[in-house]
């Protein structure tokens, strides 16, 4: 076998590592994304409304955020001919992406900062952008990566932005909007109660049916197209039984069991175009030699067994502490005057805060 298309077990566990992290973070981030698009669905319920979606994310947003931190921290240093490569074709989108990012801070740090309608319903507005130009572009850029686009000798993305727009690429840019529209409205069903409660009830019943359309032909074009496994038609069975399941769960009242279903989705498509893009990293469509694998696109040995030993110590501690945090954050809000869950510890940090620098 070809050694480019023959990586080490050790190159291997990374590029499952680096898979494993975004997979959090579709999972995580995504039901953020969707509760924020949330408040488009919900903007006729007014302000206040608005504010009691939003908070059911406030205390966890950020910590979200970490496990595409920390992925693409670990992509850098695991695979920088990976990293270069991405960078030299999709730096537009992902500049555009980082500062959607960077705008959607200020919406979550700055909303509640004046008590006037007219300065949260501007925010408001920021927070709809928030939420879906980030589910389209992650959608757009993982599409062409799985697909493939056009890489010269030396390692240079030569497609064009426009020509990152593809059918196939836009397909997935709406797959991405709609699973995690579905999966942060599931989840809100879990953490609002009253009106909010039964219109996410219902949002959902409908948002379920376009997402098992469109999230079918995706994947199952992508399996036909661009897979280089028949094994990942098994995630995506699963993805299919898992979405579907969604509306016997839905009609049921099963909310956990129904965000557990969206969950299973999003993990089972992830880990189908990770698995099915193995052992590639970024494919050239117009020239297979010039694709680059998990075994050339890699860091050397040394670099990687460093990298594990302190992943090793270093990942458990967050997995701990997201468990934790969603312990804590756990209880429902049930109208717009309530605070956001576990305010009570939180203003007890600040507190303590600040009274440890005033005794300093």
């Amino acid at each position: 076998m070809d050694t480019m298309l023959d990586p080490t077990v050790l190159q291997t566990l990374w590029f499952a590592l680096i898979a494993f992290f975004f997979l959090g973070y579709f999972v995580l981030e995504g039901f953020d994304f969707g509760v924020q698009m949330n408040v488009a669905a919900f903007w006729r319920r007014g302000v206040g409304a608005r504010g009691t979606v939003l908070k059911t994310i406030g205390p966890v947003w950020d910590g979200n955020e970490v496990w595409v931190i920390t992925g693409g921290a670990l992509l850098f240093a695991a695979f920088p001919e990976w990293y270069a490569t991405l960078f030299s074709g999709f730096y537009l989108a992902l500049l555009l992406l980082l500062l959607v990012l960077i705008v959607r801070v200020c919406a979550f740090k700055w909303r509640e900062k004046h008590d006037s309608d007219r300065w949260r319903t501007s925010w408001d507005v920021v927070h709809v952008i928030g939420g879906f130009a980030p589910a389209l572009l992650w959608g757009v850029a993982f599409s062409n990566i799985v697909a493939g686009v056009a890489i010269d000798e030396h390692h240079w993305v030569t497609t064009s932005l426009l020509g990152l727009l593809n059918p196939f690429a836009l397909l997935g840019g709406l797959v991405f909007v709609l699973l995690f529209w579905l999966h942060g409205t599931l989840y809100l069903t879990l953490k609002v109660d009253g009106p909010l409660r039964e219109a996410s009830h219902r949002l959902a019943g409908v948002l379920v049916w376009p997402t098992i359309v469109a999230g079918a032909a995706y994947l199952l074009w992508f399996q036909l197209a661009h897979s280089n496994s028949w094994l990942t038609l098994i995630p995506v069975a699963i993805a299919a039984v898992a979405l579907v399941a969604v509306v016997p769960l839905g009609r049921a009242r099963r909310e956990g069991l129904a965000f557990i279903a969206t969950t299973t989705a999003i993990t089972a498509a992830t880990i189908s175009l990770f698995g099915g893009l193995f052992p590639y990293v970024m494919p050239a469509s117009n020239d297979p030699a010039n694709s680059l694998t998990v075994a050339n696109a890699s860091s050397t040995e040394h670099t990687l067994t460093v990298m594990l030993v302190a992943l090793a110590i270093l990942m458990p501690i967050v997995i701990a502490y997201t468990i934790w945090t969603y312990r804590v954050f756990r209880h429902r809000i049930t109208d717009e005057d309530s605070p956001a869950p576990g305010a009570g510890l939180v203003e007890k940090a600040k507190q303590s805060y600040r009274d440890a620098f005033e005794q300093g």
